[in-house]
């Protein structure tokens, strides 16, 4: 692979940045590599014109095309079209507002370490956007929509250079149509997401215990028996590949084996390590059914499998899954168990090395390279295999000391509910990284996890994005970018951004909250549950299967976990003013009253819910105990801060027995969780040093 730097595109700018003074970009993420603003603007109006130089092909027109349409819907504009509809270009590029040239088509179908840099020169009469692919152009583009503002003036760009490039080849987004089925138009609405914050890999989780979802024509009965009829068929997914190769996006698809494979031997129970019958698995969890290595037709199924995969899918590589073989199946079986100590295999991770060894010979006879999960990493792994760690960079470490090529993933798990701070900081190559620059080279980028045990069509897009776009910063933008207060600054405008495009994570929350509070609700009772609903994050990690043990696959996940999202806005503003008030010089009735105001009104809320209409929707009973946690919890923060407004020192024991209160209330109801407890605990550890700022009493 080579990576080209952007110097030719530098050379083009260098004469003039020297005359821009550097300042932060405002609103946009990924944030670019250099950027310098100059002052000035240029007027976007309804004869803005476009001029394309150089390479000039139906991606880039039709990128040209979104682009444009996008521009008219934010800014009420309509420009100059010709009779048949397209928008009507200009051979004129001296006077034309946009001058595109890009000096090559790049890949028609996108390929790993494809050159994707562009350059933006925005000056008060032009805006010049060069890139040595079409695809570099496409990012240009996004870019270029995240700078448009307005003012009383009108719409503008301001007057910018900006020269870009990833920091990642590899910058992906997993999404998981196995568990719970996420149709075209779930997928369609993701990629333009992922094309706005510049990621470039779509990874699809075709099989799992749960379904098997891509057609077989070779192999019918493996989607008629294994997917409850919701599949992806051949002719869909082609669709689905060039959607995404318009965007400038790879789809890499998989097929999850040997483990994981209840959806397989539903319809080939004779492939399987112990006797069937087997049934879809609707429950959660690391399952027994794997597929036998010792038996010859495993390896013809897959042969003819991954033959038409293969010729399906354009990308040069296939994930095999290879994660969570318990092994239970291959340790009961005395015919396995004979096979492993025959061919001198050792024990089952041997016999595993040895599935993936032919799995391998299978996937490159078809001209594609192997991935799996961190446990496919074996000393008899073939070389060019890449790994894809969801363990921990322990992971990362070794198979890049043995050699192999690697995707991060651990820490990207968006289906674990953190929040978008701590995705953004975790860091493939951290800076204090033991990696050597070998093995640093081999690190190829990472992926964000949308597992989908407890995701519908409804609900996917709120658990993917905004965060997502925070993982896609840290996938492009140099190492040094960890401001997290501007991230979230950022995020909040992206996030709108990426509303536009037709992603649902904001507006799914009314209709979902509509028909939690029932068809008897005023929209004070609304207004009161989404109050509620933002201070509540989802139980994060593995959390939610213990908290509703009889949920499974068919289960409707329509409650008030699945209407909280993943980073609470209001905990996060909550959180900002009590760091302010603790690191304050001195506490005012100003700074301590609006924390005072805030919890009254969260009181109000909680109070409001209690015994309003909402109380008597059959849900209620079971989340109640939320709304109890949120009055108690806003007492011992009214309390802490009283204190801290009036120089009063608490008694000895007060601090122990309010963060006892805090820690109870902190426990998860209904599978949430508040999310103020830890600024309520910062208040109350304020309160009680024995040493404050002086204080005034209300």
């Amino acid at each position: 692979m080579s990576f080209r730097p952007l110097i030719f595109l530098l050379m083009v700018i260098s004469a003039t940045m020297a005359t821009f003074a550097a300042t932060p970009l405002p609103n946009v993420m990924p944030l670019p590599v250099a950027t310098l603003f100059g002052s000035g603007r240029l007027a976007v109006t309804a004869d803005f014109s476009v001029a394309v130089r150089g390479q000039d092909d139906a991606r880039l027109r039709e990128g040209l095309a979104r682009f444009l349409h996008r521009t008219e819907a934010r800014t009420g504009l309509t420009f100059v079209r010709r009779a048949t509809g397209e928008y009507a270009l200009t051979d004129n590029s001296t006077n034309a507002g946009l001058v595109i040239e890009c000096t090559g088509s790049g890949s028609v179908v996108p390929i790993l370490g494809e050159d994707e840099s562009y350059v933006l020169d925005v000056t008060a009469g032009q805006v010049v956007l060069l890139a040595p692919t079409v695809i570099g152009a496409l990012h240009g583009f996004e870019t270029l929509l995240q700078l448009l503002q307005s003012d009383s003036a009108g719409w503008y760009w301001p007057v910018v250079k900006i020269t870009d490039q990833p920091r990642f080849p590899w910058r992906g987004l997993m999404i998981d149509v196995a568990r719970h089925w996420q149709p075209m138009e779930v997928i369609k609405r993701n990629l333009d997401g992922m094309a706005l914050v510049k990621l470039n890999v779509l990874h699809l989780h075709l099989t799992d215990d749960q379904g098997f979802r891509i057609e077989s024509k070779t192999f019918p009965r493996l989607h008629q028996l294994g997917s409850d009829g919701d599949f992806f068929t051949q002719t869909q997914m082609r669709e689905l590949i060039a959607y995404a190769a318009a965007r400038g996006i790879r789809v890499v698809p998989e097929f999850d084996i040997p483990g994981h494979a209840t959806s397989w031997v539903v319809s080939q129970p004779e492939l399987a390590s112990a006797p069937g019958p087997y049934a879809i698995e609707r429950k959660w969890g690391v399952f027994d059914p794997v597929l036998d290595p010792t038996n010859p037709q495993v390896y013809v199924l897959l042969d003819g499998f991954f033959g038409e995969m293969a010729a399906l899918f354009p990308d040069a590589y296939i994930h095999i899954g290879g994660d969570e073989n318990n092994g239970a199946q291959w340790s009961a079986n005395p015919v396995i168990q004979a096979y492993i100590r025959e061919h001198k295999l050792k024990d089952n991770a041997g016999l595993h090395a040895y599935f993936n060894t032919r799995v391998h010979a299978i996937l490159a006879q078809y001209g594609k390279q192997l991935i799996g999960w961190d446990e496919i990493l074996h000393p008899d792994l073939p070389a060019g295999s890449v790994i894809h760690s969801w363990r921990g960079p322990e992971g990362i470490a070794e198979a890049t000391k043995r050699g192999f090529s690697c995707i991060l993933s651990n820490g990207y798990y968006i289906d674990l509910c953190h929040p978008a701070s701590v995705h953004y900081l975790n860091d493939p190559v951290p800076a204090q990284s033991s990696l050597t620059s070998e093995q640093q080279k081999l690190v190829l980028g990472g992926e964000a996890t949308m597992w989908a045990e407890w995701v519908t069509p409804e609900t996917i897009d709120s658990r993917i994005w905004p965060r997502t776009a925070a993982i896609a910063e840290r996938l492009w933008s140099p190492r040094e970018v960890r401001d997290v207060s501007d991230m979230y600054r950022r995020l909040a405008v992206v996030s709108q951004r990426l509303e536009e495009t037709g992603l649902r994570h904001q507006s799914y929350l009314d209709p979902a909250l509509r028909r939690l509070a029932g068809d008897g609700a005023t929209s004070a009772d609304l207004a009161a549950l989404r109050t509620l609903v933002d201070l509540l994050e989802p139980v994060k990690d593995y959390r939610r299967g213990g908290q509703q043990p009889a949920a499974n696959q068919i289960t409707p996940l329509t409650g008030l976990a699945d209407c909280a999202r993943p980073d609470s806005f209001g905990a996060r503003i909550f959180a900002a003013q009590v760091d302010a008030l603790i690191l304050t010089k001195t506490v005012t009735t100003a700074n301590t009253g609006a924390i005072v105001e805030q919890l009254n009104a969260w009181k109000n809320v909680a109070t409001q819910l209690m015994t309003g209409h909402v109380a008597q929707m059959p849900w209620f009973q079971a989340s109640h105990l939320s709304l109890d946690a949120l009055l108690v919890a806003c007492d011992v923060g009214l309390e802490a801060a009283r204190n801290l407004a009036s120089g009063r020192t608490p008694p000895s024991g007060w601090s122990p027995i309010q963060l006892s209160k805090l820690d109870q209330v902190a426990e998860p109801h209904a599978a949430v969780e508040l999310a103020i407890i830890p600024s309520l605990k910062q208040l109350v550890n304020a309160a009680a040093l024995p040493t404050r700022p002086s204080a005034v009493t209300y």
